[in-house]
């Protein structure tokens, strides 16, 4: 990772089984809580609505509601 990306979010295009980096960066913003998520420690997504999730339990009730 470059050193200017770092404590940066990063934006991501994301996919089924995975992501791409499209602008490079340290964490993800949860779309729910708005914790920083690690990109490494980044495991749950909406492909859909392309929004990240910090956990479980957050990306589930994103899930479960209409907005």
């Amino acid at each position: 990772m470059l050193m200017s990306s770092s404590g940066r979010p990063a934006m991501l295009f994301y996919q089924p089984n995975g992501f791409r980096v499209l602008s490079p960066g340290s964490h993800v913003i949860c779309a729910v809580s708005g914790a920083e998520v690690p990109l490494e420690a980044l495991r749950y997504w909406s492909v859909e609505r392309q929004e990240a999730y910090a956990s479980a339990d957050l990306a589930t009730n994103r899930l479960l509601s209409r907005a």
